[in-house]
């Protein structure tokens, strides 16, 4: 006789439109509406506006960072059992500055975890910034305040990639005020709003700019920032020696200490091994 095979559980990570409810793919609708047998929800009263919207009957569970691990180790047994869970965020992806992580970390030692492709606020804001997308650098909220803050905002400005960051409309000029007093006053950015829905704009310009532009105007609605990536400056003659000899002192090899240096200046290692040599015999 054939032994039955176990019934898999199986967690879904779907994103979910972050505005326009017509950004959903047609897989992340069968998932939604046929393969989940729940939908665990940061806001169900938002994912059931989407439900409704396309004709989903599938129950919504509350699920978000405060009552997560009182709700885990029962879901994890459920999936364990065969349950199939769909995860969803207010809006986006989940477990892009989204709760959901402790889930995932949870179940993928017991069942599979399938994510799906879809909306995002990032890259939406991103492929309509102009600026350049190889490499960027995504912070999430910034703290509010303290030295923390200082020292992520400096770090942002020295940061050569794209850097993007989500933001409030009540701070929002509060952040480009404090960009501007450590020196970026003059480095473009853009201020995404609303991105997908019936009131998006874009605005872009200086921050000193802006910090004008939202002064006269405060901003309304979801706010996506985007920060031009600082120039990268060669660092002089003086500058290179300086680090080849701190590397050398740091008992590091000829080879291996222009090798370092290399990567860090763009120089080129035969004639930063050169210099390393003359350096020597001096």
């Amino acid at each position: 006789m054939k032994e039955r095979t176990a019934l898999v559980g199986k967690l879904y990570i779907v994103p979910t439109p972050i505005g326009n409810l017509e950004d959903i793919t047609l897989r992340a609708l069968r998932i939604l509406g046929e393969e989940a047998g729940r939908i665990l929800a940061e806001d169900t009263r938002r994912t059931r506006i989407l439900c409704d919207h396309h004709g989903i009957r599938t129950p919504v569970v509350h699920f978000d960072d405060h009552n997560a691990a009182r709700l885990i180790p029962g879901l994890v047994e459920e999936l364990r059992g065969g349950a199939r869970f769909a995860l969803v965020s207010d809006a986006g992806t989940p477990g892009i500055s989204d709760p959901g992580s402790s889930l995932v970390r949870g179940a993928m030692a017991w069942v599979p975890v399938e994510a799906l492709p879809g909306a995002s606020a990032v890259t939406t804001a991103l492929s309509a910034s102009g600026f350049a997308g190889e490499r960027f650098v995504f912070e999430g909220f910034l703290p509010r305040k303290g030295m923390e803050r200082r020292r992520r905002l400096e770090s942002l400005v020295r940061e050569e990639r794209t850097v993007i960051f989500f933001e409030s409309p009540p701070r929002l000029i509060a952040t480009l005020a404090d960009l501007a007093a450590i020196g970026a006053g003059e480095r473009v950015a853009v201020v995404a709003r609303e991105l997908t829905k019936l009131y998006e704009t874009y605005h872009r310009g200086t921050i000193a700019e802006l910090v004008t532009r939202f002064g006269a105007e405060p901003p309304r609605g979801e706010i996506v920032v985007l920060l031009e990536g600082a120039a990268f400056v060669p660092p002089s003659a003086e500058e290179v020696a300086v680090l080849l000899d701190q590397a050398l002192e740091s008992g590091l090899g000829l080879r291996d200490a222009t090798r370092l240096v290399a990567e860090r200046t763009g120089r080129s290692a035969s004639e930063l091994y050169a210099l390393g040599l003359a350096r020597r015999r001096e």
